[in-house]
């Protein structure tokens, strides 16, 4: 047993948990129990979030969370969350590249109250001016200021860089785990941009860091001033891909994040990227903020 797992309850124990929990979720007994305690977890106040507001930390949405459902579904469901903070990407029609339908989709966003910080993933196979021009005009157009990028291959990032100094949009490169052939950890990402334009950086999935055996805490100490967005989930084995739960149901040191976060004055948001349950996302969704929210609110 490695030493992060020690403590942790067995597999069959922790999945029994997990399958109850979710049983009783998909009932409609726990999204009931949340959405009728929304003057205490989703209320805003101040404008943020209970648990939110006072903090560092800003809480967002991978729009990929919702990547079978519309743009007008999507919209619903973050309405339902209180959650006003979107990393969009080109899937369904939550923000396609067209330029005419994108704008259709921000006028959307626009009319729901809902503010676009990043997109992605959005991926850079060529290394030809036009296709790089072309997703930096996609994300000028929508005036977000960070893209969450792909998979670029390291010979790419100079002509990259051009493109950051003239739109001065930050490019945070996403790790994707030990299944990616480059960019297994945020460590590699900032090997390969170290002593580039300072606007080169990272979007940290913490799922795929700690599958990678990096200490995902002392990643984000070591990234630094270049941690451009996080992707959080949780995992209740973090060997195993498959083992993502709703956040606050895994091992991820959701408290310890947030405060290295909040060490390296962190600037940027925290979206939730729920990949299971892709039908009906909502109840592992929900739970997920009510935890990140009863964190800060403990943290404040």
């Amino acid at each position: 047993m490695s030493k992060r797992q020690q403590g942790q309850p067995g597999d069959e124990t922790l999945m029994k948990s997990i399958f109850s929990r979710r049983d009783f979720v998909r009932s409609g007994g726990l999204v009931a129990a949340a959405l009728a305690a929304s003057k205490d977890v989703f209320a805003t106040a101040a404008g943020r979030p209970a648990g939110e507001e006072g903090s560092a930390i800003r809480l967002g949405v991978a729009s990929y969370t919702f990547r079978n459902f519309s743009r007008a579904q999507m919209i619903g469901f973050l309405k339902q969350l209180n959650v006003l903070a979107l990393n969009a990407k080109d899937v369904k029609d939550h923000l396609p590249m067209d330029a005419s339908e994108e704008a259709a989709a921000l006028a959307d966003y626009a009319a729901a109250g809902i503010k676009l910080h990043a997109a992605g993933t959005v991926y850079f196979p060529k290394d030809e001016d036009a296709d790089i021009h072309s997703k930096f005009e996609y994300c000028k157009r929508a005036g977000i200021g960070v893209i969450v990028a792909g998979d670029p291959a390291p010979e790419t990032l100079p002509r990259i860089e051009k493109f950051v100094k003239e739109y001065d949009i930050r490019f945070a490169i996403h790790n994707h785990g030990p299944e990616d052939k480059i960019w297994h950890s945020p460590l590699d990402v900032l090997k390969a941009v170290k002593g580039m334009d300072p606007r080169m950086g990272c979007c940290i999935d913490v799922g795929h860091t700690v599958r990678a055996g990096t200490d995902v805490v002392q990643a984000i100490h070591e990234v630094g001033a270049r941690v451009f967005n996080v992707h959080i989930k949780d995992l209740t084995n973090f060997e195993k891909k498959d083992s993502q739960v709703a956040v606050g149901q895994g091992i991820m040191p959701v408290k310890k994040i947030f405060e290295a976060l909040g060490a390296i004055k962190y600037k940027g948001f925290v979206d939730l990227e729920y990949e299971i349950h892709a039908d009906d996302p909502m109840p592992g969704v929900i739970e997920s903020f009510a935890y990140m929210r009863g964190v800060l609110a403990g943290m404040g």
